[in-house]
């Protein structure tokens, strides 16, 4: 197992652990640091504070994030000096 897959794994062990309450607070928690991170950008975009617009930037904006952020594999094979890369 790689390294960095054991804090994860060990992240999901343990959060089956939590009680209902605990997960609502982290999940609201993560609600509020999204609001503080994307909101001030969609205001600037022109959606109004609060409304189901402005909901839907956040969540578009933190999805693209997490999209172009996410850790990717590439595998390359080599043919005759010519590369042929993959990733996934």
């Amino acid at each position: 197992m790689k390294y960095v897959g054991f804090p994860v794994l060990l992240i999901v062990l343990l959060s089956g652990c939590m009680t209902p309450q605990e997960r609502a607070a982290r999940v609201q928690a993560d609600v509020e640091e999204m609001i503080q991170v994307y909101g001030p950008g969609c205001e600037k975009l022109g959606f109004t504070k609060d409304t189901e617009p402005w909901r839907n930037c956040i969540l578009h904006l933190s999805a693209s994030d997490r999209y172009r952020t996410r850790p990717t594999n590439t595998s390359c094979t080599a043919f005759n000096g010519f590369y042929n890369c993959v990733s996934y």
